[in-house]
Parts: structure tokens; sequence; C-alpha cells
């Protein structure tokens, strides 16, 4: 059997496909630009296959795009915890609280997936510099798997953003650019110098590998739950890559026969100060409008507009999920439940998204008894200052 049976790349707007064999960003279709997925010929695997190898996101490589285990470049990200939440789900009357424990991955959070499998491909198709912007923790695992694979790495990070993301960032010998704006002025920073400069945009779902890294998380839950999936995962949305890395994964499980039709009522969490999502959710809009303005402590929540947010939108509307905003205060709150509750020391994204399960619940959008997944994605200590 082949180490990966990557077949092709899709775009996720039209009917274009590419060869796989070059670095490709996205469509280049005219007037397209969608977010291209990677497409494999699915392997007559079973669950049994995988089941005693080592706890990587690589376990699963017959569906992810290394095309040798020679090329991958890793940390040993993968393999987190789903912790039964069973003090804080007590809180709510609700016995059948999840978290999907991130904070564990390599640089502290759930990036690092992301970052292996992007930089992996970047090195094995010829890139020698990588370029991001990033709110945080995408700069610091885009710099450690830069490190790793001997690739030069160029970060451009909101100038307010917490100061240990850009130490970070340089201890990993990443050249850091503050930018006085938000994560999509840096993001036209990188793209209007990539190609003078030689860097490989690295950036959110405008290259196809992100993303297959993200999905393993898809892969995890299920395994972890007895290749059952949950009634509601709870996600705290900036770009959206694991939301949509972990729908993409389940539709790849299914077509191997490894669960059933049966999906997640997906639910996107963002910052009150930062909701594009919540609101072109509840208007009915297929595309989010740009949050002016942003303001959220929670770094990887200030996104004033993710790229494939008609990505996110579909799946939300798909699962028949839902979308939350949460103030700063309450994710603070959310933070010190979680941690005093089960000890675990959430970044604010992931005391964002428990507070979006208290909130559903008052709406009468979730039921006790169902058995809810809440991800937190990274560890608070980088939010210390």
């Amino acid at each position: 059997m082949r180490f990966s049976t990557l077949s092709h790349l899709a775009c996720t707007k039209c009917p274009a496909t590419f060869e796989a064999t070059r670095l490709l960003d996205v469509c280049r279709q005219a007037g397209c630009g969608g977010s291209l997925f990677a497409v494999y010929d699915l392997p007559a695997l079973s669950r049994d296959d995988i089941a005693g190898r080592d706890r990587s996101i690589w376990r699963w490589h017959e569906v992810m795009p290394a095309r040798s285990a020679d090329e991958i470049v890793t940390l040993g990200e993968g393999g987190t915890p789903l912790l039964r939440a069973d003090r804080l789900g007590a809180r709510l009357g609700m016995p059948n609280v999840w978290v999907k424990e991130e904070a564990g991955n390599p640089t502290g959070s759930f990036k690092a997936r992301g970052l292996s499998a992007a930089v992996t491909m970047a090195r094995a198709l010829g890139a020698r510099a990588i370029a991001l912007p990033t709110a945080g923790n995408a700069g610091g695992a885009a710099a450690a798997y830069a490190a790793k694979a001997g690739l030069a790495c160029h970060v451009f990070m909101p100038r307010d953003t917490p100061k240990v993301f850009a130490i970070e960032c340089e201890a990993y010998g990443a050249r850091v650019t503050l930018v006085d704006g938000l994560i999509d002025d840096c993001g036209r920073i990188v793209a209007q110098r990539k190609d003078a400069e030689g860097w490989f945009d690295v950036s959110t779902l405008k290259e196809p590998y992100r993303v297959e890294g993200k999905k393993t998380m898809g892969y995890e839950l299920a395994e972890q739950l007895g290749w059952t999936l949950p009634d509601v995962v709870v996600y705290p949305t900036g770009g959206g890559t694991g939301l949509i890395g972990m729908w993409k994964a389940w539709d790849e499980m299914e077509r191997m026969g490894w669960i059933g039709p049966a999906r997640p009522r997906m639910v996107s969490v963002q910052a009150e100060g930062c909701a594009p999502i919540p609101l072109a959710f509840a208007s009915g809009a297929t595309v989010s409008a740009r949050a002016e303005d942003a303001r959220t402590y929670a770094s990887g929540l200030r996104v004033p507009k993710a790229y494939a947010d008609y990505l996110i939108l579909s799946i939300l509307r798909e699962s028949k999920g839902d979308a939350v905003a949460v103030t700063d205060d309450e994710m603070r709150r959310g933070v010190s439940e979680m941690a005093s509750s089960e000890g675990l020391f959430a970044a604010p994204e992931g005391g964002a998204a428990w507070i979006a399960v208290e909130k559903l619940l008052a709406a009468g959008r979730v039921d006790r008894g169902e058995r809810v997944v809440v991800f937190d994605t990274g560890t608070g200590y980088k939010y210390v200052a």
C-alpha cells in the first residue's frame, strides 16, 4: 500500500483540479481564489490497521499528504487527550461534557498539527522560506517547524499581540515583523512581498495542507469515542481550519466505511468584539463581512474575516449547528472555571468555548443529556501577562 494515497488538489469553490506535485496556494482559475483541498484515492484501510501506530498526526499517513516517512517534519504533534469533564459539566447539570485538550501539542497549541503538515509539504515541494501572518500561536508553530525543517521563516503579527508570541518565534530563529493593524493587514503584507522575496505563503487556507494536519483532530475524536461522533462540537474559531478539517475527515472516514453518515452539530465560537461568523450566520449570509475595529484579548479569535468563511458557514448550516459570540469577561470566567473544575489552564479561546456551552444550554439549543465536546485549543500560560 502506498504511504500516502494523495491523488490531486481540488478547488472548494469551482470544479478546477490541480496536480499535487508542485507548490500551490489557492485556485488559479480566473476570478476564483478558492481554498484547495487534498483529494485521496481512499485506501481499503481498516481501523485496526492504524491501532498500534505511534500517536501522532502521521499515524494516519495513508490519508495525509507526505509521500514518504522521510519527508515528514514532526515534533510529536497530535495524540492529545479527550478528557471527560464531570465537574465542569456538573455546573450545568450536563453529565456528558468532554474537553479535547490541545495544549500539550508542541509549541502549546493545536497549530502544531497544521504547521507540521504545511511545512512538511512546503519543504518536500521545494520551498526554501515560508511566511505567514499570525495572531500568535500559528507563528510560533510555523517558526518551530521551519527550524526543524531548515527553512527560513518570516512572521508578521499585530504589534499589540502579547509579547510572548514574538519572543517564541524569535527563539526558533524566525524573523518577526510587528505591524500596526490586524492579522489581515499582516496577510496583505505577506501577499505583496512573497513573490519578490521567494517566500511560500502558509496562511490559513491559502495553501492546501494546514487543513490536512488539523483534520486529524476529527480522526482522533472518532477513535477516542469508540468510532462514534459526539452530538455537538464546540470550536473556537479564528480562521476555522480545524472546524473545516474535521468535517473533511469525517467525510473521508465515512467513505472508508469507518463511520456512518451522522455528524455532530458544529458550533463556531468567536469574541463579541470580533464576531463576523455569528453575525453572518444569524443573517443567513454565505460569507461574512469584515469585522471593523476587531478587539478581544483572545489573540486567536481576533480574525476580522476568515479567508474560507464560506466553508465555515456552509458546515454550520449543513450540520444544523450554531455560532456564538462571547465577551472577554465571560472568557476569563470560562478559563477560571475550567482550571478550578478540571485542572486545565485553558487559553481564552478554550474558555470562550466552555462559556458557549452555557449560552447554548440557556437558549435551549443544547440538551443537558447530549454528548458535547469542547475544544481547548491551547495553553493559557502564554496569556499570563
